[in-house]
């Protein structure tokens, strides 16, 4: 097919829209969709030629990028407060004897350097939790654990990513000195936590007072400021991906004009870049080239989920009292490999290494067996294990003021907690500042018509209609112990 720019649109579409179709059935065989994904794009391989790992690196980083603010946004800093030490833990020592265990077993399966081994233990060292709680969808997980796995996904990104890179240049520049290398490590990860606090609460700030013409304009505000945040820490040297997960955080928990709105635009726009992404994969795999290190992509995928990921696991957690042995194993096999090995993967290509290509198609085989073999078994491991309860029921209603003009007012979601002074008081008894009105009534996930005398329950949820000038005044009124209420 001559590669026309009607031709070529007509592609994106169909891309996009066969990997919609996918998702719906990777849910319905539980399996992670970034196999199916893979695998349209090796189909598609047959038919269109692409090789560029360059590209298919820009791509990928870019996706990373928004596939970490979209999970930074929906992160509450509440379960992550408490588990951040083991999580910080994994993220560190656990990448670190990943790397170093499969990297040793690549040195002699694959007859690679040393250093050729520690890469390719690097580029495969992270996890995907985006990928486990696709599989998982809304079976309840202990919050310990699934706040653990959430966080550690989040911030052993840039281990990896930076360990990836050390490799490279020790490859590329034998002269080089490991005591540089250490304090670039420091250099990036403080840098990227600071830059990632200070630009997420600026961020904040920006969203919430600037005015713009169009609800619609807000999430690609938010979706700029990450880009920006990204963008700007790596000029700077230090870890763009761990200041974009930061600052998403941040974000996530701060009150936010149109946060439904942002959420749902990153939610969508994250799996596009990752339907891209993943085809991207299978059309720079070249099935006739596989057959050869076949067996030894399966060697080692199976080394790195029954001995490499365990050992880091293990490690990590030796003096996490809290944690079981039956939440350990589970959170070893949880595990699952994802976005970021494939990312890094293209690195040697870029860098023209020797062994680059047997690098990432063995790269390949560990991605799609850790999705087949630990996506397909997560599930009923959890059952088994009894450390999933019953499934969480979606959210029955959400509701937003979309605006598509100028204005001031905005829809509030305010959640009436246990003691506040308008519990069992009437609409028409409270106190509300002007221009205020009590839109909806959500309790026990049924809507209720705001009337007169309709009675607040504490656990209501109140989208209440009001000026974003009063957010936090009203917010405060609704809640308060003493008199504000009435």
């Amino acid at each position: 097919m001559e590669m026309t720019i009607d031709n070529l649109t007509l592609l994106l579409g169909l891309l996009l829209l066969v990997g919609v179709i996918t998702a719906k059935f990777s849910t319905r065989l539980g399996v992670p969709s970034l196999i199916l994904f893979i695998i349209v794009g090796m189909v598609l391989n047959t038919y269109f030629f692409f090789d560029n790992a360059t590209i298919t690196q820009f791509i990928g980083t870019l996706a990373l990028i928004i596939i970490l603010f979209e999970g930074g946004l929906q992160t509450e800093w509440n379960n992550v407060r408490r588990v951040y030490k083991p999580a910080l833990s994994l993220a560190t020592i656990g990448v670190v004897a990943t790397t170093v265990s499969i990297g040793v077993a690549a040195k002699f399966i694959l007859d690679l350097s040393w250093l050729e081994g520690m890469l390719f233990g690097a580029i495969v060292g992270s996890t995907d939790a985006a990928a486990v709680f696709s599989v998982l969808g809304n079976k309840n997980i202990k919050p310990k654990i699934s706040a653990t796995l959430e966080a550690e996904s989040g911030s052993n990104d840039p281990m990896a990513i930076f360990l990836t890179v050390a490799f490279l240049q020790l490859i590329q520049f034998p002269g080089l000195n490991p005591a540089t290398l250490i304090l670039s490590f420091f250099w990036q990860m403080g840098m990227g936590l600071v830059l990632g606090l200070a630009l997420g609460f600026a961020s904040v700030w920006i969203i919430n007072r600037i005015n713009l013409d169009s609800s619609g304009l807000y999430p690609v505000l938010s979706i700029s400021l990450a880009i920006f945040t990204y963008a700007f820490t790596s000029i700077l040297e230090a870890s763009g991906l761990l200041a974009v997960y930061i600052m998403a955080i941040v974000v996530g928990n701060k009150e936010l004009t149109y946060r439904h709105s942002i959420v749902r635009f990153n939610e969508g726009f994250a799996w596009m870049m990752q339907i891209v992404m993943f085809i991207l994969l299978g059309l720079l795999v070249f099935p006739q080239h596989l057959p050869g290190i076949a067996w030894q992509g399966i060697a080692l995928a199976v080394l790195l989920i029954v001995v490499a990921r365990p050992l880091g696991v293990y490690l990590s957690l030796a003096l996490a009292k809290h944690f079981t042995v039956k939440e350990k194993f589970f959170i070893s096999w949880a595990g699952l490999k994802g976005a970021v090995p494939i990312v890094l993967a293209t690195y040697p290509m870029v860098a023209g290494i020797e062994n680059n290509e047997v690098i990432f198609n063995v790269v390949f085989f560990v991605v799609l067996l850790s999705a087949l073999i630990q996506g397909t078994t997560i599930s009923p491991l959890a059952n088994y294990l009894k450390l999933a309860g019953e499934e969480k029921p979606p959210i029955a209603h959400s509701i937003e003021l979309v605006s598509i003009g100028k204005t001031n007012n905005e829809m509030l979601e305010i959640l009436i907690h246990e003691g506040a002074y308008i519990t069992n008081s009437a609409i028409k008894d409270i106190n509300l500042p002007e221009k205020t009105l009590i839109s909806a009534v959500i309790r026990n996930n049924e809507l209720i018509t705001p009337m007169g005398d309709t009675l607040i329950k504490a656990g209501d949820t109140l989208y209440v209609l009001a000026d974003k000038s009063q957010r936090k005044r009203i917010n405060d009124m609704l809640n308060a112990k003493g008199g504000a209420g009435h």
